[in-house]
């Protein structure tokens, strides 16, 4: 399943995702412009995290979870932190329900005669067989292009914005640029915990790096000056990479985020499960035309297809991973947990598209999996701390600059994770 593609970008084809296409127009329809600067922070403060697990798992050759469960603290046959993933992994299931619901909602209002019982087998069944079949580099390159072209529209239809009813003012930006907390928080939250690397992204973004083979170009960990030269040459390609795929999300989850500010919040629409597609393609045929409606739900198609694809790939690895972790199997070698990855390839998407047909509800779906996503976030910014003093330090130096924004990014996860807990439990107090 290798291919030229780096993580960052693999990884692209699902962050502009179901953040940006669901969960972020969702939060300009109801907050106007108001929280632009929340989406802009929560794009970039992340990505020091996500480039801090990446280095551990090159220097020290293991998976996200393998390095999470030698955090110290209570363990019950692992570490408490992976408790908590498991609560969050079990959200991704609601979370991909909803992509699958969006995938079957496209083809619906594209005025297909087909029963949507039946576009949700034949959605969960081939994304199955092409990921069983190992062909994936050809849907990698192919969903990337299509969201790549999607998002350039994305960002054609908010400049677009300009000679309609709907143009953006300077004010408005400067607005949505000052500092502002909503009376309601959970969607903002939840956008938050999606948007650009989320917690599920944050996780599997150093399996990819390990897949592509970083780790092993670098080689065993020996403290050379051969090893040394080694991984600064691959943290370089690290960086490089993570730092293309933050220009990709960043400027896509704008793009969505205005036209949701303007269009939608400027009609008094809000994003609902029940007129999902139709109010989103609003964002389109109001700067667009007739043509953008149509540049919309197959891009809309490209992005939720795209998203599922990539991260059922995802989730079948770290499934596969926790088996092992957990206890109920030990590997004999690579083919045997290859077999249960391509097992989970099959069992995961049918499982989702059960949740779908039993809670046909797309944005709900996609809300609780965000949801879950961001309380996990403050102990994924903790563990990076530890790791970065603990494990990496003495073997990568990092500038104060680093250190700072790393602390910044831990800091603001636990803070958004703290309000939200807050915000939660208020009402049982």
């Amino acid at each position: 399943m290798a291919s030229h593609l780096g993580p960052g970008l693999i990884i692209s084809a699902a962050i502009v995702g179901s953040g940006e296409l669901i969960v972020t127009p969702k939060v300009g329809a109801a907050s106007g412009f108001s929280m632009l600067w929340f989406v802009i922070f929560a794009c970039i403060v992340k990505v020091f995290v996500q480039i801090e697990l990446a280095r551990l798992v090159i220097v020290e050759r293991v998976t996200t979870l393998e390095a999470l469960n030698s955090i110290p603290g209570p363990r019950f046959r692992v570490s408490w932190i992976l408790w908590f993933w498991l609560f969050m992994y079990c959200g991704l299931v609601f979370q991909i329900a909803g992509l699958i619901g969006g995938c079957v909602l496209v083809f619906q209002s594209m005025g297909l005669n087909i029963s949507p019982d039946a576009l949700l087998v034949a959605t969960v069944a081939s994304g199955s067989l092409l990921l069983v079949s190992g062909r994936y580099k050809p849907v990698e390159v192919g969903s990337t292009l299509m969201v790549a072209m999607f998002t350039l529209s994305t960002i054609v239809a908010m400049v677009a914005l300009q000679w309609t009813p709907y143009r953006v003012s300077s004010a408005q930006i400067a607005e949505g640029l000052r500092f502002h907390l909503p009376p309601s928080f959970t969607v903002a939250f939840a956008a938050f915990g999606i948007t650009g690397v989320g917690a599920s992204e944050l996780i599997y973004y150093p399996y990819w790096c390990l897949e592509k083979g970083y780790a092993r170009h670098v080689g065993t960990r020996d403290g050379s000056a051969a090893w040394q030269m080694r991984l600064r040459g691959w943290l370089r390609v690290l960086h490089t990479d993570a730092t293309l795929s933050l220009l990709i999300y960043t400027g896509a989850t704008l793009a969505f985020y205005i036209l949701g500010a303007a269009v939608l919040h400027g009609q008094g629409m809000q994003v609902t499960d029940r007129e999902l597609i139709d109010t989103l393609k609003q964002m389109y045929q109001q700067t667009l035309g007739a043509t953008g409606a149509w540049i919309f739900l197959f891009g809309a198609f490209a992005v939720l297809y795209s998203t599922f694809f990539v991260a059922t790939a995802s989730n079948a690895r770290l499934f596969a991973d926790a088996l092992q972790l957990f206890g109920f199997t030990r590997y004999r070698d690579d083919a045997a947990r290859l077999r249960v990855v391509r097992a989970a390839c099959i069992g995961l998407p049918f499982a989702s598209g059960a949740v779908y047909f039993l809670m046909p509800q797309p944005v709900v779906l996609v809300l609780i999996g965000a949801v879950g996503q961001a309380l996990m976030l403050p102990f994924i910014g903790a563990a990076a701390l530890y790791f970065h003093y603990k494990r990496l330090a003495g073997v990568i130096h990092s500038g104060p600059v680093w250190v700072v924004c790393l602390w910044l990014a831990a800091l603001s996860m636990t803070l958004a994770g703290g309000y939200q807990l807050i915000q939660t439990f208020r009402p049982l107090l």
